[in-house]
């Protein structure tokens, strides 16, 4: 019975793959497709030369920064809806150092990585006031959150922020050079941000793993009630718990605004904020699964437009592979712990 545990195990992890391969099978043979032709452009469109990898490496460094902060407010017990507002929160922050100070690069650039995790930070303090005085479930105030920040962005970017020729969909003007992340050779990688997004991901990992506070987190996350009888300042901790994880959602903003765009635009965060969500459930909960289930989304997003250039199929199928991950992952779990439920 033993022997055969590993064996059930490894069936077990990998039913949402396959159950996700089935299903996406099925909808590519539906709309007319060849799957495996489907398959593989997908796979080339994501790894068929260094600039594409390159493109993988900078679409995980905002995704990783966001669900880096989300482990915190989900160990926490917080479904923080809000991170997409954090990361945009950040993006206007450092556009706005950006724009108001010149300086050379070895003073803006610390400029904007302070000035995003100070955005995000404000922005995670307004849903954690909201969450703990105004008792507003922070999915509610994050969410309605998320659409004041939206709606802002687009105010400034044509209003007070506009090019010089009238404002458009491109955006704020390009940043000046000095605010830009520095790259690895001609790619689009930038070694600055990986590193910062690698730190943050370490640096989550050791504190819901090594430190006091982590433990406070799950005790607050598993059983509020008892952790306030048990002298836990739960108020403080909830606003904490929600300023650090917008701090490092506002660091992902500031990434996709002096890395990636090298401005603002109306979309900035391109869904990274919602699309974290899904990559910590993923993920189990657990910081070292993060990067792999980042690596794997990342793929699936540089990769499936070629699906639209050269077999005229919407591009949004990767999201739908992503989705069908996630709900399939939950569909096992769910029925794993049930099973196990009725046993015992």
């Amino acid at each position: 019975m033993n022997r055969q545990r590993p064996i059930i195990r490894l069936l077990v992890g990998l039913a949402p793959i396959l159950l996700t391969f089935i299903s996406t099978t099925l909808v590519l043979v539906v709309a007319g497709a060849n799957p495996w032709v489907a398959y593989g452009n997908l796979i080339g469109g994501a790894f068929e030369s260094g600039a594409k990898v390159a493109d993988i490496t900078m679409a995980m460094v905002p995704l990783m920064l966001a669900s880096a902060g989300m482990l915190i407010t989900f160990a926490a017990g917080l479904w923080n809806i809000g991170v997409e507002g954090q990361m945009i929160a950040g993006a206007l922050m450092t556009t706005w150092v950006v724009q108001s100070i010149t300086a050379p690069p070895a003073i803006m650039l610390p400029l904007t990585v302070l000035a995003g995790m100070l955005g995000g930070a404000l922005w995670g303090v307004l849903i954690g006031a909201l969450r703990t005085w105004g008792r507003i479930n922070e999915i509610f105030a994050g969410l309605g959150l998320n659409f004041v920040a939206s709606a802002l962005t687009n105010y400034l970017i044509f209003g007070p922020w506009k090019p010089p020729g009238g404002a458009t969909m491109s955006g704020t003007l390009p940043f000046p050079r000095a605010a830009w992340m520095p790259t690895i050779g001609d790619t689009r990688a930038s070694w600055l941000a990986i590193l910062l997004a690698a730190a943050a991901i370490v640096a989550v990992f050791l504190i819901l793993r090594d430190t006091r506070w982590g433990l406070v987190l799950k005790a607050l996350g598993s059983n509020p009630r008892a952790a306030h009888r048990m002298g836990i300042d739960t108020r403080r901790n909830i606003v904490l718990a929600l300023v650090v994880c917008g701090a490092l959602a506002g660091l992902g903003g500031s990434m996709q605004t002096t890395a990636i765009y090298r401005r603002l635009i109306p979309q900035i965060t391109g869904g990274y904020g919602y699309l974290s969500q899904l990559v910590v459930l993923l993920s189990g909960l657990q910081a070292r699964w993060v990067p792999l289930v980042v690596f794997f989304f990342a793929s699936v997003q540089v990769g499936s437009p070629r699906l639209e250039l050269r077999m005229q199929l919407d591009s949004s199928l990767g999201g739908i592979l992503q989705g069908s991950v996630v709900l399939f992952f939950l569909l096992v779990n769910g029925v794993r712990r049930r099973i196990g439920i009725l046993r015992g």
